[in-house]
């Protein structure tokens, strides 16, 4: 029986999750992992409310709700925590999309298992473990067993 894992989500698989009734929202609600993200994940959402309101068809009561709900499944890092792992985060990804620093400067901070993430940039490193959903949802599924 595998143990349970401990992942740094990136901002898009947290949209992906508050959009539609989806394979993320099953992972973020259903599943014993640890989940991490940064602060500015949150404050890109906030930012986005409208949009993300217009694209879900939730309410704003229901869509705060539910960004609650995923919120206190995920542990937001401080940018304290992070600040060590900074330069090394930089040398791995600012090249690739500077925007993906902070995910990997999480990851190295708390040691934990990888990153969750479609996004193809962090597949670019080899530093940090990288779980599509797709891989994610495979692994998760053989460990119930």
């Amino acid at each position: 029986r595998g143990s349970m894992k401990s992942l740094v989500v990136d901002t898009n698989r947290i949209i992906a999750a508050l959009v539609k009734d989806s394979v993320s929202r099953m992972i973020l609600t259903a599943f014993l992992c640890t989940f991490f993200t940064v602060g500015f994940s949150k404050q890109e959402i906030i930012k986005h409310k409208e949009e993300l309101l217009e694209k879900t068809l939730l309410t704003e009561p229901a869509f705060d709700a539910l960004l609650g709900t995923l919120y206190n499944r995920i542990t937001i890092l401080s940018d304290k925590a992070l600040q060590p792992h900074l330069e090394e985060a930089r040398h791995i990804m600012e090249a690739v999309d500077p925007d993906d620093v902070e995910f990997i400067a999480a990851s190295l901070a708390i040691r934990c298992d990888g990153i969750w993430s479609d996004d193809k940039h962090f597949q670019k490193q080899s530093r940090v473990k990288v779980w599509t959903t797709e891989a994610l949802l495979r692994e998760l599924f053989a460990e119930k067993d």
